[in-house]
């Protein structure tokens, strides 16, 4: 019979999300619906949000730039033939950006490249992610103003051999470098340090203007943009804003969060942006768009366990994002719940919109306990009902 009861529990416990996040000493939950409390338990108890933060850093973007906003890169060519690139924190100059980058250097008059100057002193020596470590992956990959493809390599390697697993970027002397020192088949690695990541982007951009018929000496530094060098080129990310934020949103890129948050520092790409700067700057954005009190920023993208936010402060956000609630991903096997996800060790959160008889209604839940993946879906999905 007690055996029977305990089963009993635990069915219900299983079939009651919701019940289950409220047995929860550390969790939060608030659905909110027509502007009022529909559910809330410990609402406004700040607690880690991981990855939530990013709606926070996606929001502010589009508040600071718009939608419809188009980053910008600047190439030089100074008297001694060297070509100079000054990066402002464009989160996606990727492969296929940089193909645009080259025939529209040659146009304008590009033939020879006596060296390749990389200046990426728009962020400046402190800048350094809370929370980042120092693995391989992707998601820890080092934030530099001027990176190519998130500062991040996808190889394959075969024995002594390494291609690049993308047809769009071409094998370069450290990327080669990085896939001997990894195992065999394939890598997606991060490039570690910021001086490895520049000194990438110019390989990689040496190698595209190589193949468009520019001879290129090789030689590089990472230094100011000398004072005369001429601009030959300023290019505008074919990307939008709203372009750039729905992957970021969808697969959870630190890189793109990040680098946001630290050019909304100097959002129009003058002076010089330190951490400091970055931090301070978001915390004012929050205290005067919402007025908000108790909560504290680390980083843009949820990395920093020092991070502090409300369910209450979420949903907040939330409301305030429903004009561009279409960036926001839809929750797989189910289109009436579009949120974005947090995972820490430790950590699982989500916030964003369920529909409820038509209507999209926000919701935040963090929990800052282990539970089972889940959970938070299923929590979802009650909400929806």
């Amino acid at each position: 019979m007690l055996l029977s009861l305990a089963c009993v529990g635990a069915a219900t416990a299983a079939s009651d999300p919701v019940g289950q996040v409220k047995g929860l000493g550390q969790a939060s939950l608030l659905l909110k619906e027509q502007g009022r409390d529909l559910i809330a338990y410990q609402a406004d108890t700040p607690r880690v949000p991981a990855s939530t933060m990013k709606l926070l850093t996606a929001f502010a973007a589009l508040q600071t730039w718009g939608p419809n906003h188009h980053f910008e890169t600047d190439f030089f060519q100074d008297g001694s033939g060297w070509l100079w690139v000054k990066g402002y924190a464009d989160p996606y100059l990727v492969s296929e950006e940089l193909d645009r980058v080259v025939p529209m250097l040659k146009k304008n008059g590009v033939r020879q490249v006596s060296g390749i100057g990389l200046d990426d002193s728009f962020f400046g020596p402190d800048v350094e992610i809370a929370g980042r470590s120092s693995s391989d992956n992707p998601y820890d990959a080092p934030v530099t103003a001027l990176a190519a493809n998130f500062n991040t390599i996808n190889l394959v390697r075969n024995g002594d051999q390494i291609r690049s697993a993308e047809t769009q970027t071409e094998l370069t002397a450290t990327a080669r470098r990085f896939g001997l020192a990894g195992g065999a088949g394939k890598q997606r690695v991060n490039l570690r340090e910021r001086d490895i990541a520049v000194r990438y982007f110019g390989e990689l951009l040496a190698a595209k203007l190589a193949g468009a018929g520019i001879a290129v000496q090789d030689r590089q530094k990472n230094a100011p943009v000398p004072a005369g060098a001429r601009l030959v080129y300023r290019h505008s990310n074919s990307r939008t804003l709203s372009d750039m934020l729905k992957p970021m949103l969808k697969y959870s890129n630190n890189f793109i969060a990040n680098a946001l948050f630290l050019r909304l520092a100097e959002p129009e790409g003058r002076g010089q942006v330190t951490m400091a700067a970055a931090k301070q700057r978001m915390t004012n954005f929050a205290r005067q768009r919402f007025g908000w009190r108790d909560f504290r920023i680390d980083d843009g993208a949820g990395l920093s366990r020092a991070n502090r936010l409300s369910a209450r402060q979420l949903v907040d956000v939330v409301e305030a994002f429903a004009p561009y609630r279409d960036l926001l991903p839809e929750q797989e096997g189910n289109p009436n719940v579009r949120a974005k996800t947090g995972s820490l060790r430790g950590v699982s959160c989500y916030a964003g919109y369920v529909r409820r008889k038509g209507v999209w209604a926000p919701f935040a839940l963090l929990i800052n306990q282990p539970v089972e993946y889940n959970l938070r879906r299923r929590v979802a999905s009650s909400l929806v009902r």
